[in-house]
């Protein structure tokens, strides 16, 4: 089921009696959470279900190191794959697909591999089809080739090899090859067709050709001779014999824009190419080309360069239309990144709309629901990733808000030491509730829940799961059993929250990650329909 399939309507019904189970479900064992608090331990599929979809490869946490958590998640993947194989390839084929987590569906394959050759298995899926099926884009074989050689050696097995050569096949061509083919790669794509031994695709008589050109690129770059079949390469290698006294004047003349199109100039090499500063004009002149995401991140070094108006409006056009946000398959919260950091207030407008656009799989609720939003110490120490400001405190924010806005009747609660209820009107923008969100130091989700909840037909919480002890017990116990209670996991911790009757049972469900599409899954547990991992729903 798709999100163009999902009819909401059908499900969210205040007669919908909640009966349905969760995937996500704990061993039965009463551990402490960082905190203090009374916490599951996971069942492995949930922890590295939970795991996967929150990691971001070498990210540190708040309290957990990347390489701490780089070695748990690859403990799993190595567990599961030779105890649950079949299992274990689903969930790295849809990470890397729907899931959109690139790097971790990668490490993932890798290790899945090791594993079972290590184990000597030879049930289950291909070793070879589960890396084949990790591998979306042009650059990802030779980033999985250069983490299998930085981590085991020189050495290749077959089954890898093979995988990434089916990839190979289908994924280079000649833009991919300007794009991704850089002298700052490891591997190059002519080291890739060298150790995998990648035939050409028989229905892609143009891929010999190209192939060979690539290691001809690699190992002779002075002579190599781009296939004359290949209009883009060919225009790339006139664009590159352009004296360099002359290259900013083909630039600024006309149709200077569709010569760096045709020739695949992106924005990161024209700079080189020009060699000197990009400009107005040079902006100007490969913005047309630009995909949004690209857009969004350059926003500041379009102000910075001074693009003009009448650009700046093309901008805000492609970075809002919904049809390129939802083709860009980005988080919703790097269009709060790029908001909070956006230089101008041109782009304040374009970027909300965006950030809407991005959260259109957030359910309309039926009913009474009562949002709580972590705005903990933790949740503010964390950040998305090493590369991005945006802290999980916000990235929660935003998920509560448009939670509370798109639902029939809601009380939206910001919750840390205390709590207490951030006010919204319907129709509202998302990133103005955010602004009414604020840092209340510790975790008391069971005070939080005690406090607000009345008679709510269900219960969500957006959080990182790290609670303080409470003696009142877990925060689902303050709510009655048979109303449902939906944690939205953000973190990926070994240790949860402890559930009433255990993380997993009836009306107790958790989620996790950063993507919005998985919310679809709680009308359907409402529906009295059990939750089956997302690739299989």
């Amino acid at each position: 089921m798709n999100s163009g399939e999902f009819t909401m309507a059908r499900f969210n019904t205040k007669a919908a009696k909640a009966r349905g189970t969760s995937r996500v479900t704990s061993t039965g064992r009463v551990l402490r959470t960082y905190e203090g608090g009374r916490g599951a331990e996971r069942d492995p599929r949930s922890e590295l279900f939970l795991l996967s979809i929150a990691n971001f490869v070498a990210q540190k946490t708040f309290y957990e190191s990347g390489e701490a958590r780089d070695d748990r998640f690859a403990a799993l993947v190595r567990q599961l794959a030779v105890a649950d194989p079949s299992w274990t390839a689903a969930l790295l084929d849809w990470l890397r697909g729907e899931g959109n987590m690139r790097t971790a569906s990668l490490v993932g394959a890798a290790e899945y591999v090791k594993a079972r050759l290590d184990a000597g298995a030879t049930d289950g899926p291909a070793n070879r089809q589960v890396v084949a099926s990790v591998l979306r884009r042009p650059d990802e074989p030779g980033e999985l080739l250069a983490y299998w050689t930085s981590r085991y050696g020189r050495a290749v097995p077959k089954p890898v090899k093979r995988g990434i050569a089916d990839a190979v096949r289908r994924l280079y061509g000649g833009r991919s090859l300007l794009k991704y083919d850089t002298a700052s790669k490891g591997y190059r794509f002519g080291d890739v067709l060298n150790l995998v031994h990648a035939a050409p695709d028989p229905e892609k008589p143009w891929q010999g050709e190209l192939f060979r050109y690539a290691l001809d690129r690699r190992h002779h770059p002075d002579t190599a001779v781009p296939p004359v079949s290949d209009r883009v390469l060919t225009a790339h290698r006139e664009l590159m014999a352009v004296p360099v006294g002359e290259r900013r004047g083909v630039v600024t003349s006309e149709g200077g824009a569709r010569r760096l199109a045709e020739a695949g100039m992106t924005w990161e090499a024209l700079a080189g190419w020009l060699q000197g500063p990009m400009d107005a004009a040079a902006w100007e002149a490969v913005i047309p080309s630009m995909g949004s995401m690209a857009l969004v991140r350059n926003l500041r070094n379009f102000d910075e360069a001074g693009v003009s108006d009448e650009v700046a409006a093309l901008v805000a056009e492609k970075i809002s239309d919904p049809a390129e946000v939802a083709r860009s398959r980005q988080f919703p919260f790097r269009y709060l990144a790029a908001y909070q950091h956006a230089p101008s207030l041109r782009w304040a407008h374009p970027l909300e709309r965006a950030l809407g656009h991005s959260l259109s799989n957030v359910p309309a609720l039926g009913g009474r629901t009562l949002v709580l939003v972590d705005r903990s110490g933790s949740m503010f120490h964390s950040r998305m990733s090493d590369r991005s400001e945006l802290n999980r405190a916000d990235a929660a924010a935003v998920f509560g808000a448009a939670l509370a806005l798109r639902a029939e009747k809601a009380d939206l609660v910001e919750f840390g030491t205390g709590s207490g209820v951030v006010r919204f009107r319907r129709g509202e923008s998302v990133l103005k509730v955010l602004g009414r969100f604020g840092d209340l130091g510790g975790t008391n989700t069971t005070e939080a829940v005690r406090k607000h909840y009345r008679k709510h037909d269900r219960v969500l919480i957006v959080t990182d799961e790290q609670a303080t002890y409470s003696h009142y017990g877990d925060p689902t116990e303050q709510v009655p059993a048979h109303v449902p209670v939906h944690t939205w996991n953000l973190a990926g911790y070994r240790v949860g929250r402890r559930g009433g009757g255990g993380v997993g049972g009836a009306n107790r469900h958790v989620f996790g990650g950063l993507s919005d599409a998985a919310f679809r899954m709680v009308p359907l547990l409402e529906a009295a329909r059990d939750a089956e991992w997302p690739w299989a729903g």
